[in-house]
């Protein structure tokens, strides 16, 4: 990103901050957020941000953006995200990476772990020299924090859309060696609780301070709880490719609805979860550990058609993907910006709530909260105005547009 930003002057809109929506003006220097103005109080501050009346007397020096009454929301965080725009990470190439960076920025997103698949050990490396080299020469979309292993360290009877050819017990070695030849590359881990050698690798990871998840998991209830007391902290798309919920034995559902420490992911998108069992989930879970994702594949922003997830043929129709042999939901094509839409509009949601889902509780699991995740004084200006329906207009990083749909 440019490090020569602009001041930046955002002006008439809802800021949505964690606490409550403000209408009025955010200042933006050097790529952070120097001062925030609701319009009831802004007179005599006003003189010193600036404001659309004094730049247009020659009062504010920098670049000014009329939000138009829209909404200004903290830039969406993606933990769980594979591909966009024809492009897939384990396609391990800088173009590829540049298709889906460029998609979900112009969805929102500012920041996102590259999520891979069930795959050979061979691949997978190429996935992390690849992401690794791309963070080094620098990123021209939304940021790469760094890589989501998703598999392949999972159940062989909930593979859903992984290539179970490639399904293996957790490998301590393989964790260990990695975080050697990439240090910090690895956020996070999904694997099978269950599985032999999954505890010590998930006391492992978190000894490193990488997010130790379950998923693809047949986990019953007391697996669970032993998992969470060796740091497990994350569930990956809930609901979905987990033992379910059962009166007499919890499961690995019951074990994430219950277990205050455990994140849990959701897929707002209508298809992979009813929205009685999101209500579900929100009534059970804190607020602050829910996190919309978009397990978002190649064929996301893309017609329907025939694509490719894993290795495995998936079949995109009226938005739904799904491998093209047996029929089961093969990630999604849903961005971030239409999960917070569905969250709103659908589970009637306040703003608020559904904001810090998609951006302040990512930030806070992955220890970015100082700097990003919401807006406040001193954080970094990443940010996304959409108008009052939820279309994104502009998507900011570091002060820096990186998608203007004007």
């Amino acid at each position: 990103m440019n490090s020569n930003q602009k001041n930046l002057l955002i002006t008439n809109v809802q800021i949505v901050t964690e606490q409550a929506v403000v209408t009025g003006h955010v200042k933006i220097s050097g790529g952070i957020i120097e001062s925030i103005i609701a319009d009831n109080d802004h007179r005599d501050e006003a003189r010193a941000a600036g404001d659309t009346g004094m730049a247009d007397q020659g009062g504010y020096e920098g670049e000014i953006i009329d939000g138009k009454g829209g909404w200004l929301l903290p830039g969406f965080i993606d933990m769980h995200v594979h591909g966009g725009f024809g492009g897939d990470f384990m396609y391990a190439n800088a173009e590829s990476f540049d298709r889906i960076t460029g998609f979900h920025a112009s969805q929102g997103t500012t920041g996102m772990l590259a999520t891979t698949m069930t795959a050979s050990r061979k691949d997978i490396e190429k996935v992390l020299e690849a992401v690794s080299a791309y963070q080094k020469n620098g990123m021209l979309h939304a940021e790469l924090l760094g890589v989501h292993l998703e598999g392949p360290f999972i159940s062989e009877k909930w593979p859903g859309a992984q290539n179970p050819d490639y399904i293996a017990d957790p490998q301590l070695e393989w964790l260990q060696q990695w975080a050697k030849a990439y240090p910090g590359l690895v956020k996070m881990v999904t694997m099978a609780p269950e599985k032999p050698g999954a505890r010590e690798s998930i006391a492992w990871l978190k000894s490193q301070g990488i997010i130790a998840a379950a998923g693809h998991t047949d986990a019953v209830y007391a697996e669970m709880i032993a998992a969470a007391d060796c740091g497990l902290s994350h569930a990956v798309h809930t609901y979905n490719a987990m033992r379910g919920l059962h009166h007499r034995e919890p499961g690995t559902l019951g074990a994430v609805l219950t277990t205050d420490s455990i994140y849990a992911e959701i897929i707002a998108d209508g298809e992979h979860v009813h929205p009685a069992a999101i209500s579900l989930l929100l009534c059970s879970k804190p607020k602050d550990k829910v996190i919309l994702v978009t397990d978002a594949i190649e064929a996301a922003g893309m017609p329907d058609g025939e694509y490719e997830l894993g290795g495995l043929p998936v079949v995109l129709r009226g938005g739904t993907a799904r491998l093209k042999d047996s029929g089961a939901l093969a990630g999604s094509s849903l961005s971030m910006i239409a999960a917070l839409r569905y969250m709103v509009n659908v589970m009637k949601l306040p703003v608020t709530e559904a904001s810090r889902m998609a951006s302040g509780n990512p930030a806070r699991e992955l220890g970015l909260a100082d700097m990003t995740g919401s807006i406040a004084v001193g954080k970094r200006a990443d940010l996304v105005l959409t108008d009052l329906d939820f279309n994104v207009q502009q998507t900011i990083l570091r002060g820096t547009s990186i998608f203007n749909a004007g």
